[in-house]
């Protein structure tokens, strides 16, 4: 193992809790940022030494819970400190997801595999399953809210929100089952001669239990280091005079980097599925893992949640999942489609800093 997959976990680590203990200033946030973008490249390094291990679709699955388990606690602890101003982050932060994962992290993978390779393939089946599933998760936590009756603003009631969080719970759990159980080879890549990684020798388990390891501390730096930057990402926008809207979406950027470079990595090496597999196994999870623990947060503790979407965004939501359905209609992909979801992402974001 070379020394920096375990040293610069380590030192991450060691700086978020200088940062936490004596608070930040100019050269310890740029200290923290450096640090953050090193945490970020070693949990790809660990989640892949564990995927190779397990094989998949389970280490992928592997990556997309543990980033997820982690961006719910951020977004849990930044509502409980401020509950009013952080109303709207659980929808900002989950919308943001959802467009970064199905526009920008689809679109930067399906190009840069097409420029590569020309066309892949990936199993229509498994992704066609995942997003049925979060089309109706969306529609029901991102959409719906807006228009119920029986509280205003874009809320749910209790009892409203705690079925949401119910059936967004056991819909992500079915498509788990589905994925590593059931129907486990729609989510298998086909079988590539010509690909050397298919056929290397997997890590030992001893070494896939210290990957697993480093890729935790790698992942509780990446998000604990997000949230140090957080008041200083604040400021910026602020500064600017963006709306506060992109606060969600740069917590959701940073959260992601690792599922993003471990996806256009996976593309690149001609394993489209793989990349399939992180993009929409993440985008399920952040919706069906975060939203019980925030609703539950909400209902318990009486803090306010504001989840419905405003016209703009439901708009582009629903663009979104046409393309999707079309890129993932066939089995098969090129660089044109790619390019069509980066124009949806470019648009989400000029549209968020001018809406």
């Amino acid at each position: 193992m070379a020394a920096w997959t375990w040293a610069v976990p380590a030192l991450s680590s060691l700086l978020l809790l200088v940062a936490l203990a004596t608070g930040v200033g100019t050269l310890l946030v740029a200290l923290c940022a450096v640090a953050l973008i090193g945490a970020v490249f070693s949990a790809v390094h660990h989640a892949e030494v564990v995927a190779h291990r397990v094989g998949e679709p389970f280490g992928t699955l592997v990556l997309a819970l543990a980033v997820t388990v982690i961006e719910a606690s951020l977004i849990l602890s930044m509502i409980v400190a401020a509950p009013a101003e952080a109303a709207a982050l659980p929808r900002d932060t989950l919308y943001a997801a959802v467009m970064i994962i199905c526009n920008g992290v689809v679109g930067v993978c399906v190009l840069v595999g097409g420029i590569a390779h020309r066309e892949q393939t990936f199993r229509v089946e498994g992704a066609g399953a995942g997003l049925a599933a979060l089309i109706t998760m969306s529609a029901l936590t991102l959409v719906l809210p807006g228009y119920t009756i029986t509280t205003p603003g874009g809320t749910y009631s209790e009892g409203q929100l705690e079925f949401v969080a119910v059936v967004s719970a056991a819909l992500w759990a079915v498509f788990v089952f589905i994925q590593t159980v059931r129907h486990r080879d729609y989510f298998l890549p086909v079988a590539d001669a010509a690909n050397p990684e298919a056929h290397a020798a997997p890590p030992t388990l001893t070494r896939a239990w210290v990957s697993g390891g480093l890729l935790l501390v790698s992942l509780v730096a990446v998000v604990g280091l997000a949230k140090v930057l957080s008041p200083s990402i604040e400021h910026a926008v602020e500064t600017v005079g963006a709306p506060r809207t992109v606060i969600g979406i740069v917590i959701a950027m940073l959260v992601l980097l690792p599922e993003t470079i471990a996806a256009v990595r996976a593309a690149l090496a001609n394993r489209l599925q793989t990349s399939m597999n992180l993009a929409i196994g993440s985008a399920l999870a952040s919706i069906g893992l975060t939203i019980p623990v925030v609703a539950a947060a909400s209902v318990v503790f009486h803090l306010p949640l504001v989840l419905g979407l405003g016209p703009k965004d439901i708009v582009l939501l629903t663009v979104t999942f046409l393309v999707s359905a079309v890129t993932l209609g066939t089995g098969r992909t090129h660089m044109m489609q790619g390019a069509v979801h980066l124009v949806l992402f470019g648009t989400f974001l000029f549209l968020a800093l001018v809406p």
